[in-house]
């Protein structure tokens, strides 16, 4: 397992880095077959000193991206929380790996509310992401979409090879865009 630790405004000490090397061991238990760990530790500057310290770790596992983030007073708390997190992600990941189901979602009709919701935007880009394109099945983008966190999840659909994007509707079910050539 590749364990890789940014910190950001924050010292690393030989003591947090021992740390965090002893508490990720006991991932390669449950996960065998992880790729890569990233955690990032920073302090930021906001005025609530029980949120100041920030942790987030991201596993790499082939086909799935696991992602936690934590905030606290202390860093180390901050990490066990963020591991306890990261736990019950593997745990959920898991099981939906076992029952995963083969019956795609179905389309939905959610397009024109997309577009509009598209057209009220008034911001500019101030961050350019770039990320591998997987080909997978609507329900496991949405498995996908759940345990990174995110609100949306763009991906190759597997039954027809287009590209599509699921999202979370605000009444708590899920939507499928996709493109018309």
């Amino acid at each position: 397992m590749d364990v890789q630790i940014y910190n950001r405004n924050l010292e690393l000490t030989d003591r947090l880095s021992d740390y965090v090397y002893s508490k990720l061991e006991k991932f390669e238990r449950y996960l065998p077959n992880v790729e890569s760990v990233r955690v990032d530790l920073a302090e930021t500057n906001i005025r609530d000193a029980s949120r100041r310290m920030v942790a987030q770790l991201t596993m790499h596992v082939p086909g799935t991206i696991l992602r936690a983030e934590e905030r606290g007073a202390d860093i180390f708390a901050a990490f066990d929380v963020v591991l306890d997190k990261m736990e019950r992600q593997i745990q959920r990941y898991k099981g939906r790996k076992r029952r995963r189901r083969t019956a795609a979602a179905p389309a939905g009709e959610e397009l024109a509310a997309a577009v509009e919701a598209a057209e009220d935007f008034d911001g500019k880009i101030v961050r350019v992401k770039r990320f591998e394109v997987t080909s997978m099945l609507p329900e496991d983008a949405k498995d996908q979409m759940e345990l990174l966190g995110h609100y949306f999840y763009v991906f190759l659909d597997a039954t027809d090879g287009m590209l599509s994007v699921v999202y979370k509707r605000e009444d708590g079910d899920y939507g499928l865009i996709k493109p018309i050539y």
